[in-house]
């Protein structure tokens, strides 16, 4: 059976997990928006933010990711997350889904799994 997500990308650094995820199993028609989503997972707290897609550019090696709430840029090492109105910023290690702490991806799942369902996370 197919997992209900894959990550596509996963960021680390001291205090917040970054991931972008691709639901699986949707209809062919589902809105790009609704198929791909990034989150960002504060890890002390376990707490969910999703992050509001912008834009994205690349150039190379370089990745970048505009949100509403910030900016990311990443290659295949690590890279940067910036807070709007650059309230913190972020040093990130990529990392393979593998990586990612067990409770980070319980977190994941659980928000999916009730956001699916209408449920608040």
């Amino acid at each position: 059976m197919k997992p209900a997500f894959d990550y596509l990308y996963s960021l680390k650094g001291n205090s917040i997990c970054i991931v972008e995820i691709r639901k699986n199993g949707l209809p062919a028609a589902t809105p790009h928006d609704d198929v791909y989503q990034w989150l960002l997972i504060e890890t002390d707290s376990l707490q969910i933010h999703p992050l509001n897609f912008r834009s994205m550019d690349s150039s190379g090696q370089v990745q970048e990711r505009f949100f509403d709430q910030g900016y990311l840029k990443f290659n295949e090492l690590g890279g940067t997350f910036i807070e709007k109105f650059n309230v913190g910023q972020h040093q990130l290690d990529c990392i393979r889904k593998e990586q990612l702490p067990e409770d980070v991806t319980h977190c994941v799942s659980f928000y999916l799994s009730h956001k699916q369902l209408g449920i608040p996370a």
